[in-house]
């Protein structure tokens, strides 16, 4: 700390370095900016700190554990002692930005903690499954919002391990039903198909209302299977191909429907 007995010391560059602990080059780099310049020289130009210089040092450190750029801090040290509106908007856009960095540190926890429990529930790791695993974290980042992820993860959760299980057990049977009435060509306005394309309808806005997943996430998730079709039917039963001949095979059988 900087007392009164120190009012009338003076640090050279070094000394300020050794005692603050902040580098000679950082300092000749705040020096080169405008953020903090050494109040004094010797008659040979060394710099010479003053008490002051090293308390305005000390609120740079501060600021800059608050995370803040040198260009913001600048502006903060220079501006009026009096503009606390100013600062409070710094203050509160910081908050803002280190709170989206808290959301996606903690979903990145949460996606480690997910491939860990992959890893540990089987006795030899597949390095090809881990590594895809991580592949489609990355494309779930790029298709959706945090908001979105947040309503999948309500999904999961309000559905349970069970009830996943069992939505996913419909859903295959009905993939399979369907796959042989398109194997067959069968119309799709028969009755038999009329009755899965409901079945195949009903569980979705099942599985929807249950997680409050709204149209925005279904979209999403449209879009990511589209695009990574391949990846996603790596590890389904289905040949990639027939699947993609189903979604065509269902919108038809919608506009089959009798109308009313």
């Amino acid at each position: 700390m900087i007392g009164k007995n120190d009012d009338q010391r003076r640090w050279s560059i070094g000394e300020l370095a050794q005692e603050t602990g902040v580098t000679v080059r950082t300092l000749r780099h705040y020096d080169h900016i405008g953020l903090l310049r050494a109040s004094e020289r010797t008659p040979s130009s060394h710099r010479r700190y003053t008490a002051d210089d090293v308390r305005r040092l000390r609120r740079v450190r501060a600021l800059r554990d608050l995370d803040m750029s040198l260009e913001e801090i600048k502006g903060v040290l220079g501006a009026s002692p009096e503009d606390v509106a100013g600062m409070r908007r710094l203050l509160a856009a910081q908050l803002d930005e280190l709170t989206a960095q808290a959301d996606r540190l903690q979903r990145l926890i949460g996606q480690i903690g997910g491939l860990l429990q992959r890893l540990d529930s089987q006795s030899t790791p597949d390095p090809d499954q881990f590594m895809t695993t991580l592949e489609m974290i990355s494309v779930l980042d790029r298709y959706f919002t945090p908001e979105e992820r947040d309503a999948v993860v309500r999904l999961r959760e309000g559905l349970g391990p069970q009830g996943v299980e069992e939505v996913k057990s419909r859903w295959a049977v009905l993939v399979e039903q369907l796959l042989g009435h398109l194997r067959d060509d069968t119309p799709v306005g028969d009755p038999q198909v009329q009755d899965l394309v409901r079945r195949w309808d009903e569980l979705r806005a099942d599985v929807q209302r249950q997680g409050a997943v709204d149209e925005k996430v279904v979209a999403a998730a449209r879009r990511m299977g589209d695009d990574h079709s391949e990846e996603l039917n790596r590890s389904l039963p289905w040949p990639a191909e027939k699947l993609r001949t189903l979604p065509p095979y269902l919108e038809r059988a919608r506009a089959a429907r009798p109308a009313g």
